[in-house]
């Protein structure tokens, strides 16, 4: 089956005005061969198309469209990618999704390293999986940015660490990619005593050779599940390694800024709050490149909540209950805090919820599971609504990580839930004093559903 065969049509599109009938496979796009999306979304941007098409008869036709440019040709394809995803063929001694527990749905345990998905859903990709023709056309479509999991930089290093043969390229695909102006966000995920202090420092100083195409660095610690039984043994950072490595990276970031204006490189909020040291001023993280990597995150939840309340009367809201990951609790109650001081009569709670589902050293609100709100927020006094991060949820859809759904909980737990868009101050005020809010979640591919919580 060609996956470049057209499920549907969108109706009033252009390409439904052309004719495009579904069942017709997509060959052609002004002359060149469409191989997956990439191919299709380069090519069908120009506002005069010529595309060919072929029937389930084997016939072969072509069509011209005019359109704006940009605009979408409407066609839907019987796979998002167009193409089969690409799985990765590393064996990285971190790999989150090694430690998933047995029993969870097939997608969470497919490991992705797609470049497509790359550019297209913000995934990071290790470059070991691209073919020197894929390297190629990456450049010759100029497809920017794209995200990649370095790690180190240091050849034998990076390849122990990922345990692939080909890792130790890295840094050569890197600047071929720099020389072809193609910009690249990185991301180094530390391992206490593996790839911090001196290696870091050295992936550090090749990345910012790089610069300005490699255009920020986030630095993120391992995430260590309790289901890690046969493999490589990895410790979470304690307080004292958590400080060492905040004091190095800034120490780069502060010359490098005094030199090229940009800090280039920053570290997530779990190094902050494992070091147990306050988090920077929103400033500080310039555009907030870096915020999927959970790097100003935080910082900027609190900005836009206090932006929020600058204007606001309301004295009054139905009783509350927010549930959210041990990480973020103490945030989302100073948020509620605050909202109490400015309105007056706000009751609510805020109920840090532990993951003893992966493990109790993960923290984070996203992979807290439909399980473990169930089991620790029976019988609390819930008030008459529930708030959720929409991170917790599988993207588009209203199910947990654990396949429990939001449905389940509610009849559980008596009380509706709202689900709150993680990443904005604005709709958690707006949440907390009982307006509507839209998760406006988007959908993902069947094989990129992992990415949010394995970045």
């Amino acid at each position: 089956m060609s996956l470049t065969k057209i499920a549907s049509v969108d109706s009033r599109s252009p390409a439904s005005r052309a004719g495009v009938r579904p069942g017709e496979i997509l060959t052609h796009i002004n002359g060149h061969p469409i191989v997956d999306v990439l191919d299709y979304k380069f090519y069908a941007y120009d506002p005069r198309l010529e595309l060919t098409l072929t029937g389930p008869d084997g016939g072969s036709r072509t069509l011209r469209i005019r359109k704006e440019e940009g605009e979408d040709l409407g066609l839907n394809f019987e796979s998002y990618l167009m193409d089969r995803a690409r799985s990765c063929a590393n064996r990285c001694i971190f790999c989150f999704v090694d430690q998933m527990p047995p029993g969870m749905r097939e997608t969470l345990y497919f490991k992705d390293d797609d470049a497509r998905l790359s550019f297209l859903m913000g995934n990071y990709i290790t470059l070991t999986n691209l073919s020197r023709r894929e390297i190629q056309r990456i450049m010759d479509l100029r497809i920017s940015p794209i995200n990649i999991s370095v790690h180190a930089t240091e050849p034998e290093l990076r390849a122990a660490m990922l345990k692939h043969p080909r890792a130790g390229e890295c840094l050569e695909v890197m600047a071929e990619f720099a020389r072809a102006g193609i910009t690249m966000n990185c991301q180094i995920v530390a391992c206490p005593g593996v790839n911090d202090g001196p290696a870091l420092a050295r992936t550090l100083a090749d990345l910012s050779a790089l610069h300005p195409a490699v255009a920020s660095v986030a630095v993120v610690p391992v995430g260590l599940t309790k289901f890690r039984e046969g493999l490589c043994e990895i410790r979470p950072y304690t307080r004292e390694q958590a400080a060492a490595l905040l004091d190095q990276v800034e120490a780069f970031a502060a010359a490098f800024l005094a030199e090229y204006g940009t800090s280039l490189v920053w570290c997530s909020d779990e190094f902050y709050l494992t070091a147990g040291r306050a988090l920077p001023d929103k400033d500080y993280y310039e555009d907030m490149e870096q915020l999927e990597n959970g790097v100003g995150m935080l910082r900027l939840l609190l900005h836009q909540a206090e932006l929020a309340l600058e204007e606001e009367d309301k004295t009054e809201a139905p009783p509350f209950t927010i549930a959210t990951g041990l990480s973020a609790a103490p945030f989302v109650q100073e948020i509620v805090d605050n909202i109490r001081e400015k309105c007056g009569n706000i009751k609510g709670n805020v109920y840090p919820i532990v993951n003893r589902f992966f493990g109790e050293t993960i923290t984070v609100s996203g992979l807290v599971t439909g399980s473990d709100l169930l089991e620790q927020l029976q019988g609390k006094a819930l008030g008459e609504r529930l708030l959720l991060p929409d991170n917790m949820l599988r993207a588009g859809e209203r199910v947990f990580l654990d396949d429990v759904t939001v449905e389940q909980l509610e009849q559980a737990l008596g009380v509706p839930v709202t689900v709150v868009p993680a990443d904005s101050g604005f709709d958690l005020v707006d949440a907390i004093l009982g307006r509507e809010v839209s998760a406006s979640c988007p959908v993902l591919p069947p094989e990129a559903e992992y990415y949010r919580y394995n970045p």
